[in-house]
């Protein structure tokens, strides 16, 4: 059974999915005026191995990110290069799906951009003012707060002591202090004709406006960085409340900020590690692992020491595969090493300890641990002179099906002719007792990436 910390309850509780075996998630996306930082790629990757896990238990699963292709930055960058908004936003849009590729994130079930849902965010918005949720002044159109009894129930804060203040900033139109702009009349970049004025959506409608287009309704899971509890979660429970009377998931999840060397990471402050210079870096199996060390609503303090221990671990992992997939095929002609069921008691212990922490709020930290014990049983079998083809070839498969789930899975080719000819010289040389041939050899082995 899995259980999730909701925090729309504060609670960790077990997960029903509304449709059986089947699972509706929503993970708040980026806005595109600029490529995504290591912050910003926390909660795709994590909720990337939330989606693997699900399938990995059988479960089909639909998970939708956005992109919000309209916002006063992207005006704002398109002035400056003195282009039109869409070439802003489609820039990083294209910029930030390689860059979900290069992650070795599983593609999504859709990722829909703001722009394309305009008339159903109108039509959104004249439902919350029939409704009596939302008023009109001036052109603009704002969510009346008073109307929602519970609003602010996610971040845990009342009217009273709300901090105010989103992306569109309070003015004297506002009936109360903390309403918040669901439509402005616009004069500059691009705007869309509306009953109240030429303008634009405010920044929270957006979110529940394109999951009621595609799931039509409630949804299992809404997700998102720890940042957009308030106002941005906030925002959309209360618009949904007056709409649908419902608070759009019956789970939510946030994931920690990451900080740099302590500090806020933010484009604001300057101080950002893009992921796809990271990426280019130290690739995405250490990249993944970096992030996923650490429990997923924890903060996670970006220090170089742990990409360099990331670095070292996947290393550890790939060259653990590599030796016993080449073991099975010099020892005993064997290429293909997958089985259909696991039944040694060891490895078998070791993949319900796996599930077990996966299970446990997605606890990647602890799973882990799970995946580095098979790893030292399987140095333990590359080590034996008893050639185990069975075991090795079950912990071989466990070993996938976990790196898969944290999407750090990565093919190891068989070696070629070549490669055998080499391995052949050096068994010859070790066996005539030549071993400065035989170290050449290796050597040459080694260099290809091959470890005897």
């Amino acid at each position: 059974m899995i259980k999730i910390y909701n925090s729309y309850t504060n609670k960790l509780e077990e997960f029903h999915p509304i449709h059986e075996n089947e699972v509706s998630m929503y993970v708040c996306g980026s806005t595109v005026y600029n490529d995504m930082h290591i912050g910003n790629s926390r909660p795709i990757v994590f909720f990337d191995v939330v989606v693997r896990f699900f399938q990995y238990l059988g479960y089909k699963v639909r998970m939708v990110s956005n992109f919000t292709d309209i916002d006063d930055k992207i005006i704002n960058k398109a002035k400056e290069e003195n282009v039109e908004e869409s070439v802003i936003s489609e820039r990083y849009i294209a910029s930030i799906l390689e860059t979900y590729h290069q992650l070795n994130c599983l593609p999504h079930y859709k990722n829909p951009k703001v722009t394309e849902n305009m008339n159903e965010i109108i039509s959104f918005i004249e439902l919350l003012i029939q409704k009596g949720g939302a008023y009109v002044v001036d052109g603009d159109v704002y969510f009346d707060v008073s109307k929602v009894k519970n609003y602010g129930i996610l971040s845990g804060q009342t009217q009273e002591n709300l901090i105010t203040g989103a992306r569109i900033s309070e003015n004297e139109k506002k009936r109360n202090a903390n309403d918040f702009n669901l439509w402005k009349e616009t004069t500059e970049g691009k705007k869309w004709h509306s009953p109240w004025s030429d303008g634009r959506p405010g920044w929270h409608t957006e979110c529940v406006v394109m999951i009621s287009n595609i799931f039509k309704g409630k949804i299992d899971i809404h997700g998102g960085g720890i940042e957009l509890k308030f106002p941005h979660h906030d925002n959309e429970i209360a618009q949904a409340e007056v709409a649908y009377n419902h608070a759009i998931a019956n789970y939510w999840m946030h994931n920690g900020r990451i900080d740099l060397n302590g500090v806020k990471m933010s484009k604001s402050l300057g101080n950002v590690i893009m992921a796809k210079d990271l990426l280019k870096e130290i690739g995405y199996g250490p990249y993944r692992l970096l992030l996923l060390n650490v429990p997923y609503h924890q903060p996670l303090n970006y220090r170089q020491e742990l990409t360099n221990q990331a670095i070292n671990d996947y290393d550890k992992i790939i060259n653990t595969k590599k030796g016993l997939i080449y073991k099975l095929q010099i020892e005993k002609n064997i290429t293909d090493y997958k089985v259909e069921k696991i039944t040694d008691s060891v490895i078998c212990s070791i993949r319900e300890e796996f599930i077990n922490a996966l299970s446990d709020d997605f606890n990647t930290a602890n799973g882990l641990t799970a995946l580095w014990k098979l790893i030292k049983l399987m140095n333990q079998l590359s080590r034996q002179k008893e050639f185990d083809v069975q075991t090795i070839k079950e912990s071989l498969t466990l070993l996938d099906e976990m790196m898969w789930v944290y999407g750090i899975d990565k093919v190891i080719n068989p070696l070629n002719n070549e490669d055998l000819e080499i391995v052949s010289l050096w068994k010859e040389a070790r066996n005539n007792k030549d071993f400065l041939k035989a170290d050449e050899y290796r050597k040459l082995l080694n260099a290809k990436g091959i470890m005897l």
